[in-house]
């Protein structure tokens, strides 16, 4: 028999194309406190926890609960300015429901916080393709640390080798390769030469691409 395998996506830049609103929400909110940061940088900045990014930017500056409610302010934001234009990347509902015809396995593994999570899945009526979540909530260390990843595994009852992560940035294609992964891209925000990760399968632009038939 074949060996059980399991689809895992990232979420923002990866389902949705979004990013762009989370970095001009970061944008504002960074510079109304003084970070004097770039477009550029913020989006350099754009992966991990928001208190990880906090953090980065401003070492030592806030406690826990402070970040905590920038983390919320910031998503607010985000979700007003993007609320509109919520959908799926191309291609995309047609594959999950090709998935879940096939009955593989899946689930979203990502670095954003269950009120984040919750606005797309519940937005776009998701839920019924995932058999588990995995939110910045749930981890100690975020991307491209392998723990976001390898508990979606472990709580969808995967083996590491047997686990397709679907993702959009550099630091999660490694967290993905830190677990032992292979890894499908989708060019949303990073163009394929920012990419080295020797686990990548190949790259797409969204979900209608013929490669994806490999997979099944």
């Amino acid at each position: 028999m074949d060996k059980q395998k399991a689809f895992l996506f990232d979420l923002n830049g990866t389902m949705i194309d979004d990013m762009a609103f989370h970095i001009r929400a970061w944008h504002t909110i960074l510079n109304s406190l003084g970070a004097e940061i770039s477009m550029e940088r913020t989006k350099a900045e754009c992966y991990g926890k928001n208190d990880e990014l906090l953090e980065r930017v401003f070492p030592g500056r806030f406690s826990i609960d402070e970040k905590n409610l920038m983390s919320y302010d910031k998503e607010k934001q985000y979700q007003q300015a993007y609320r509109s234009m919520l959908h799926l990347i191309g291609g995309l509902p047609a594959f999950l429901d090709k998935a879940k015809t096939a009955r593989i396995p899946m689930a979203i593994g990502s670095a954003a916080i269950m009120f984040n999570i919750d606005f797309v899945l519940d937005g776009l009526d998701l839920r019924d393709y995932f058999g588990t979540i995995v939110s910045a909530d749930d981890v100690k260390d975020s991307k491209p640390d392998p723990e976001t990843y390898i508990k979606c595994a472990d709580l969808l009852g995967v083996a590491y080798a047997d686990c397709i992560v679907f993702e959009d940035s550099p630091k999660g294609v490694e967290a993905a390769a830190n677990a032992g992964m292979q890894a499908v891209v989708i060019t949303t925000m990073h163009t394929r030469e920012e990419f080295s990760n020797p686990n990548i399968l190949f790259f797409i632009d969204d979900y209608s691409d013929p490669q994806l038939d490999r997979l099944f």
